[in-house]
Order: structure tokens, then sequence, then C-alpha cells
């Protein structure tokens, strides 16, 4: 992509009302723009890097044999009054009716309609298991909405629910999506620990928090530094962090040290929650079973300001390469009128993309100085840049966007080493 033909208008000065780091940058880089308190529009370098987390976490569903679906986002009251959560959820449900002065809410889950649906679909015990999931907005009326997208009132979510004949086959999907979140995780390239979380509102009796490490993270974490114990220090007796660092492991292995953790995704045995509300069963040797279901939510949008969290420098952001919105960044430097520079930078663009290596060209007639802080702002792990040694040796300076680090390259390297 050329900034010539892009969307690209990058702030020189900091937001006064952002807190957090990520909220910063992603307003300075022109990634959100708000719309209302906790609303926000993303602009187009910031759906570029939604779309990717969005990817890597598609596939690795898909891979996994969870099958994707697209429920509404309006959902009835009457549904929620059968599991018994219109009174339980609170004032984060957004209700209005409709010009039938029928009762709707904005969905900030879908437990309920993903129960009626199954109710519907699932008609034997042949039908199971089976485990659909979504990508899709949600809208939780958050009494205090801050921190940009991290605790926005809108926001995009990837909710997975299955159902399964009995305890034992629930507990074995709910081990099989830990394991495809963690491979999500682990392609995403972030810093992150599982541990032991209350269920809240959303119920059952397990569930699992993953966090991203970053000193501005909501949560506090308490982990073992001798197993792999991992627990929210709100399940803990003591919630006093200053007593709970250096005591006994809960399960007898080393002492508890403690990390700040940013929320990203909770998955849920749910058991027969749902389904003993809201009547969904099947038959089985003549008897009426509950089924029992799990849930498994990822906060799409919520995993690009954690990113941020855990990578930027003073200059800007560092993004993981996987859901980087360009690989690399070309910088042009004395082109003004020089035509061999200009015709290299355009042929080795054309060429970066033939090989389907994303690449944006800052071709645009600015300073050099403002080029380099608005590629170092937006984070693309790798910068070409293009000048004088271009016409008189064939070569550019690759520069690494993580550590600042410097090359002189050949121009004909370019593609191999990229793609490596």
């Amino acid at each position: 992509m050329k900034a010539s033909l892009y969307h690209f208008k990058t702030l020189r000065d900091t937001p006064s009302d952002a807190e957090l780091i990520s909220h910063k940058l992603m307003i300075k880089a022109n990634m959100i723009k708000p719309i209302a308190s906790g609303i926000y529009t993303w602009l187009p370098l910031g759906t570029l890097i939604l779309r990717k987390v969005e990817n890597i976490i598609r596939k690795e569903l898909n891979q996994g044999n969870c099958l994707e679906i697209i429920m509404p986002l309006v959902q009835p009251k009457d549904l929620w009054d059968e599991s018994g959560r219109s009174k339980e959820y609170g004032p984060e449900l957004l209700g209005f009716k409709d010009r039938n002065q029928r009762d709707f809410y904005l969905g900030p889950t879908h437990e309920e309609i993903i129960t009626d649906i199954a109710k519907k679909e699932i008609t034997s015990p042949k039908d199971l298991p089976k485990t659909f999931y979504q990508i899709k907005d949600k809208f939780r009326d958050e009494i205090r909405p801050r921190f940009g997208v991290m605790r926005a009132r809108e926001f995009l979510m990837k909710d997975a629910y299955s159902f399964d004949i009995d305890e034992d086959s629930m507990h074995e999907t709910y081990l099989n999506m830990k394991k495809i979140y963690k491979k999500i995780f682990d392609k995403i390239g972030l810093d992150y620990k599982v541990v032991s979380a209350d269920s809240g509102s959303i119920g059952g009796d397990k569930s699992e928090e993953f966090h991203v490490l970053a000193d501005s993270g909501e949560d506090t974490l308490a982990f073992s530094d001798k197993s792999d114990f991992a627990i929210n220090i709100e399940l803990l007796d003591e919630k006093n962090p200053e007593k709970i660092s250096g005591m006994p492991s809960p399960d007898g292995n080393g002492k508890l040290s403690l990390k700040k953790g940013i929320e990203v995704g909770h998955i849920f045995e749910l058991g027969t929650k749902y389904s003993k509300a809201m009547g969904l069963t099947v038959q089985k040797d003549n008897v009426l079973k509950e089924i029992f279901m799990g849930c498994y939510g990822i906060g799409v949008s919520r995993i690009v300001a954690a990113a941020i969290e855990q990578n930027f420098d003073d200059d800007g952001i560092l993004f993981p390469e996987s859901i980087s919105p360009f690989k690399c960044y070309i910088i042009l430097i004395n082109q003004k009128g020089n035509e061999q520079i200009n015709s290299e930078a355009e042929r080795l663009y054309l060429e970066l993309k033939e090989n389907n290596i994303d690449v944006f060209f800052d071709d645009r007639d600015l300073n050099p100085g403002v080029k380099f802080r608005d590629a170092n702002l937006v984070g693309v792990p790798y910068q070409l840049v293009i000048g004088d040694k271009v016409s008189s040796d064939q070569t550019v300076e690759l520069i690494k966007r993580n550590n600042q680090q410097k090359e002189v390259i050949k121009l004909n390297e370019i593609i191999n080493r990229l793609k490596n």
C-alpha cells in the first residue's frame, strides 16, 4: 500500500484524556477514532491489525473442528428471562423496545441465543459433540468505559460454545479448546499466562483466564516459582499482594510471585446451567439427558491494545510480526527530482507485493524525519531506507524496529531476507 493512496494521518500530540499507553498510541497512529464514550471507529490501519488477529483465531479454531456461525446482536429479553440472567447480569445489559413494545437487549454475550439454537438443531446424541463459534461485535453498557478499546462498551469478541453428551466429554472438549487457545496466543507472539479464575455471571464450576503480562494490567496474578500453579488473586483467601508475594504456593511447590495481567481470554465449563434452565436435552437410552456445555471467549479488539501495552518504546509501538499491519515500511530520502531513487523504490515495492510481503510505501513528499517518526510510531517490524546508495551500489538500509539495528543490504537480497 502506498501512503499517497492510503488514509494515513498520524498525530504529533498525545491525546490529553488517554491514560494507557495503548490508548495514546492507537489514537496518535490514527488506528481508532472515538465516536462516543467507550465507542470507537476502527480506521484502516487499526482494521488491518484487527483482521490479522481475527484470521489467526479463525484458522486455529477451524483446524480444531469448530464451526463458524453468525448470531444476531439484538436478542429477545424473553431468552434472558428464561435463563434467569436478565436480573442477574445487571445494568451492563442495554435494553430497548421495538415498535411493537417487545423487549430486546444488545448482546453482551450469546449463551442464551446459542442454547436456543441448540434446542432446535441438536436433536440426537449423534449430533454431539459440537462446537460453534463466531467473531462478532458485543455491547456492554460499562458504568465507566476507559482505557480506549481496553474497556470499551462496544468491542469485537470471539465467543465459542460447546455441546457434549456428558461431563467427561465436556471436560475433554474444554482441554482441547485450552490447547487451541495456547496455539492462538503463541502464534500472535504474546507473553501470557493461564490462571485459575472466578466464573462470575457466566456461571459454571471451572474456568481459566488467559492474561497478557503487562505492568498496566488491572488483574494481579500469582505464580509458583517451582510449578505451573497460577491463579488470579481474587480466588485466594489472602487478598493483600504484599502478603501473597513469597508465601508458599497452595499446590505445595515453591513460593508465589506476583505479576500484573490483562485478561484477553476466558474459558468455562458451564455444565448444565443453561441446558437445565432452558430445556436443552436429547434422548439417550429412552431417558432425556441435559446437554453439557462450555463457553470460550477471546477479546479480539482487546488483544490489539494488550499487545501494545506489552510491546512499545519511547518512539511508538513494537508490534509482533504476526499482527503488524505491514511487514516492512519503505522510506524514501533525497528522492525529490531523483528519478533513479523513485524508479528503484517503485520496482522494489511491486516486487515485494508480488512475493506476498505486506509493504507500506511512504511516498509522501515530506522530510525524512517525519517519515521515520511515523514508521516508528506504527510499529512495522522492518524499515527499508532508500536513498543515494541505491543509485551508486544497489543497496538500501534495513532497520529492525524492535532494536533499531541497522544493516546495509543489496536490493536483490531483500526478498529472501524478509521471507526468512
